[in-house]
């Protein structure tokens, strides 16, 4: 066994030796890949979302040099009818760019890598001729040993990501994928399956067309491979059960992902830290996840800080991901923001609304942590409004709170809009968007005979007020205040142990624009 050459299953057994969720049914897609024309995968993930996991896997499974069927033979693989033709048939190649990036110097990498596959060739397989060629030597010993080699690439895209400042080394790093990938003759000579793993989907401005063909399944479109991104939903349960843990705060912190004919996906990494450390916390932070959400969401263009407000807020976005250059540094406007930080996790992708949202408690933290410290002026501002909204509506300082109302509902409100059910329930979520640091939101809660439009429940360790928050027209400040009493919305947050504040808000729709006069009453149950 060797370091990149066959480098055996002890990562995999390693992994199995800890709570293991089953998603060896990976495998079996691979498996169809194989000697076909869709033989070159390529899947982008986020950090810490089980990449290299599942390259430990398949490397296991394939590598000849093992015997891995103790590993398997009671794993989801094993009932599927390809499991015994491919377990450990194949000399494998397996590179951890990450890895291998931290074994040389930069200006090194291209050679380090065939330097030692070759010295690790002629250790294992003396009788191979090689040659000057780093791919004719792959022919060679796939004439030699009579198969072809599968090869697994975590983090392929390292080089390209850390070393954007230096074009030289990208090209030549690109240039020795080229060799192998680019021409089909020497690719099918030499390739069983390729499978390869990284944070990005390839660049479409061709400078990556090394790796052009290659079948790619991202956080878009990760298409049959949707349920191998995290932890699906059944899975989750099935290790709450287990374990005795909440499942409902399990959704809360870690759900939010969901992609078509798989439903709910989870962090993976943050749901067995949760398990382990028997802790519901935002474990993001660890995984040094990319580079920092700060840095994208400062940046100064058309929209975006009105788009992110929404999205703390707890709103829904539409985004358009198409022409994203899948690059960290290329942004042509907010689209590309929002796409970026999909493929990052931070925000969750609706392929059918063709939306975004922030996912889950884990990644509301982070945005909150992140806010309170861009240097954006207009970021900055709408920050210490709805802090100061928030203490002037537990205060009763019912003036300040109808201006600041009347305030977003103008700027972010369009008028064709304006009067709009949704619109309003916006409208509050703009304004009081800082509810995190206090607060969990809950919008159409069941209440009484009817359904409360926006609540505000305090969190555990807060000492503030429930907020009951109605948002009307062409009534008045004390008429919201009574429909609230009226429907008895107050009921369903008894026992809940603290004071509830019932705030009513009213305008007249009818008044002209910029003349629509918002009146406010505030009441303490």
């Amino acid at each position: 066994m060797g370091t990149y050459l066959n480098p055996g299953n002890s990562g995999f057994t390693v992994i199995l030796n800890t709570e293991y969720v089953d998603k060896t049914g990976l495998i079996s897609l691979i498996n169809r890949t194989i000697s076909t024309g869709e033989k070159l995968t390529c899947i982008s993930r986020p950090r810490r979302f089980g990449k290299s996991y599942a390259a430990q896997m398949l490397s296991a499974y394939y590598d000849k040099s093992c015997d891995s069927g103790r590993l398997f033979e009671k794993l989801k693989i094993a009932e599927d009818e390809s499991y015994k033709r491919h377990l450990n048939k194949y000399d494998v190649i397996y590179l951890d760019m990450t890895g291998v990036m931290g074994e040389t110097a930069a200006e090194d990498l291209v050679s380090f890598i065939k330097r030692n596959i070759v010295s690790e060739i002629r250790n294992t397989y003396s009788e191979v001729r090689i040659e000057e060629g780093f791919a004719a030597t792959l022919i060679n010993l796939t004439e030699y040993t009579g198969n072809k080699i599968v090869m697994i690439i975590d983090e392929w895209d390292a080089p390209i990501r850390e070393k954007e400042d230096n074009p030289g080394i990208q090209r030549e790093y690109l240039e020795f994928l080229r060799s192998l990938f680019k021409n089909s003759g020497i690719t099918s000579r030499i390739f069983a399956a390729v499978y390869m793993t990284g944070i990005l989907p390839i660049k479409k401005d061709g400078s990556q067309s090394a790796i052009s063909d290659f079948q790619e399944y991202t956080m878009i479109k990760p298409r049959q491979f949707g349920e191998y991104v995290g932890f699906t939903e059944e899975e989750v349960r099935q290790l709450c059960s287990r374990k005795d843990i909440s499942f409902g705060s399990m959704k809360h912190w870690y759900d939010g992902y969901s992609f078509k004919n798989v439903g709910s996906v989870y962090n993976p990494n943050s749901v067995m830290k949760a398990i382990r450390y028997e802790d519901f916390d935002s474990y993001w932070t660890e995984t040094s996840a990319a580079e920092g959400l700060m840095e994208y969401i400062r940046k100064d263009y058309n929209g975006l800080t009105k788009t992110i407000a929404e999205l703390i807020g707890g709103m829904e976005v539409p985004v358009d991901p198409v022409g994203f250059a899948n690059d960290l540094v290329t942004f042509r406007g907010k689209d590309d923001v929002l796409t970026l930080l999909i493929h990052l996790g931070y925000l969750a992708y609706d392929a059918d609304k063709g939306s975004v949202r922030i996912p889950n408690e884990e990644i509301k933290q982070e945005f909150r942590r992140a806010i309170r410290e861009v240097d954006h002026a207009e970021t900055r501002r709408r920050l210490e409004e709805s802090e100061r909204l928030f203490l002037d509506t537990i205060n009763g300082n019912e003036e300040a709170v109808a201006a600041q109302i009347e305030k977003v509902h103008a700027e972010e409100t369009s008028p064709l809009h304006y009067n709009k059910e949704d619109s309003l329930r916006s409208v509050i979520k703009l304004a009081y968007y800082t509810y995190r640091d206090n607060y969990l939101q809950w919008e159409e809660l069941p209440a009484g005979e009817g359904f409360a439009d926006i609540v505000y429940l305090p969190k555990n360790d807060s000492d503030w007020p429930a907020l009951v928050v109605e948002l009307k027209w062409n009534k008045s400040a004390e008429g919201a205040i009574d429909q609230i009493m009226k429907k008895k919305y107050p009921d369903a947050l008894k026992d809940y142990g603290s004071e509830i504040v019932l705030v009513g808000i009213n305008y007249d729709k009818d008044a002209e624009p910029g003349n629509r006069k918002h009146s406010c009453r505030i009441e303490r149950v």
